[in-house]
């Protein structure tokens, strides 16, 4: 039974720097197509940043050169580190996962079918 779960957020300032984690369960990270997604209130949830097998990867404009996603083979560990964070940035963060293995990582929510719960951040001016 696959299982995804995030940790990390918290409130932090406009410029402050947090990373995010996603333990994934029932199955390898190094080989999945994995993804960052945020939903603010009111919002639709947009792909922040997605990662592939090979190391190949794909950011919203939004965040290029300030979030950098990764993954940890040894704690099978999807993660998501963030400098320069925004007010913008606030939202709650969710992790995905997909069995589907596209040429380039795709930042479709549809294309995902295993979620975490989800993990907020707060970010003050």
């Amino acid at each position: 039974q696959v299982g995804l779960t995030e940790s990390g957020g918290r409130s932090v300032r406009a410029g402050g720097s947090l990373r995010l984690s996603c333990v994934g369960s029932g199955f390898t990270v190094a080989t999945t197509y994995m993804a960052w997604f945020r939903q603010a209130p009111g919002k639709r949830r947009e792909g922040v940043a997605s990662i592939g097998r090979g190391g190949n990867y794909r950011y919203v404009e939004s965040v290029k050169g300030r979030f950098t996603i990764s993954k940890n083979y040894e704690t099978n560990t999807l993660s998501l580190t963030m400098h320069g964070l925004k007010p913008e940035d606030t939202a709650m963060y969710y992790c995905a996962a997909t069995s589907m293995t596209p040429q380039t990582p795709s930042l479709d929510p549809n294309d995902y079918r295993y979620w975490g719960q989800g993990t907020q951040i707060t970010v003050t001016s």
